[in-house]
């Protein structure tokens, strides 16, 4: 029996929801499913331009899974480029952090 997946940390809902080509390719219109956690990978590694390790913490995930979840994002994002699929943002294993979390303690007497 596989471990359960450890819910992933994102920082917000995405802004939308589909990037849709302006033309159809000759064999079609098709889609691809890009995960809200691989947009967030995406948006933390090449976006905000964070190492993989600081961006697997705020992700709560090991340096190797996001490492794998970046990968799979770049592979579905390259192919809705290259092929003029439709890039459907949506699904995952996700939940937004609890408030407060991966507050560093500064100084004395506790502040955050």
């Amino acid at each position: 029996m596989p471990r359960p997946r450890k819910i992933r940390f994102v920082q917000g809902n995405p802004i939308v929801s589909a990037f849709i080509p302006d033309k159809i390719p000759p064999w079609g219109q098709e889609e691809v499913i890009l995960s809200v956690e691989g947009l967030e990978a995406i948006k933390l590694n090449d976006y905000q331009g964070l190492d993989q390790e600081t961006a697997s913490r705020m992700m709560n995930v090991s340096r190797q899974t996001f490492g794998r979840i970046l990968a799979e994002a770049r592979t579905i994002i390259a192919n809705a480029l290259v092929t003029g699929k439709i890039l459907r943002i949506a699904g995952g294993n996700f939940d937004m952090p609890p408030r407060g979390w991966g507050r560093h303690r500064h100084g004395r007497g506790g502040r955050f």
